[in-house]
């Protein structure tokens, strides 16, 4: 594993990444605690939380947010603005009005499989995973797990045809 990308993009955070060989990293991004495979490539604007899993040759465009649970196969691209979500039921606080902990919610767990294209804006929802070689239309929210080669679009995120 490197210890660093390979380009040298100044305005980055980059805390606690397990980065494979030959990453490379835009500028303006927050990577911590988080491990991103071999040769995939991070677009500006990207977040990817501790404990979020990026695969090899993998394409993350600009302002994305991957966040903790979240694991991405191979050879998968995630569009523009894509959004991903670990928690059903978000709140600041409890029902005492004491701010939440870790305790409070349950995360979770999002897989996305190889060879993956998930449209620009999508919002992807926990705890559903993504079959491989399935498409994912822009602007879709995906509510429900996609089967491998599936092309699904829309709100929520409906069948469109089988992928060929």
């Amino acid at each position: 594993m490197a210890d660093a990308p390979v380009n040298d993009a100044p305005f980055r955070l980059l805390s606690g990444v397990e980065f494979g060989e030959g990453v490379i990293v835009y500028s303006f991004t927050n990577l911590y605690g988080c491990r991103i495979g071999d040769r995939s490539r991070i677009g500006t604007f990207v977040e990817i939380q501790r404990g979020a899993v990026i695969g090899r040759d993998c394409k993350i465009q600009s302002h994305t947010f991957v966040c903790d649970g979240v694991t991405i196969g191979d050879e998968v691209f995630v569009g523009h603005g894509v959004m991903f979500i670990n928690d059903r039921r978000p709140r600041a606080t409890n029902e005492d009005g004491s701010l939440q902990t870790d305790a409070d919610w349950t995360l979770l767990p999002t897989v996305v499989e190889r060879r993956v294209s998930i449209g620009s804006g999508a919002v992807v929802m926990g705890g559903v995973r993504i079959g491989e070689g399935a498409l994912i239309g822009a602007g879709a929210v995906v509510t429900r797990d996609v089967a491998p080669g599936e092309t699904v679009a829309g709100v929520p995120a409906r069948l469109l045809a089988p992928r060929r």
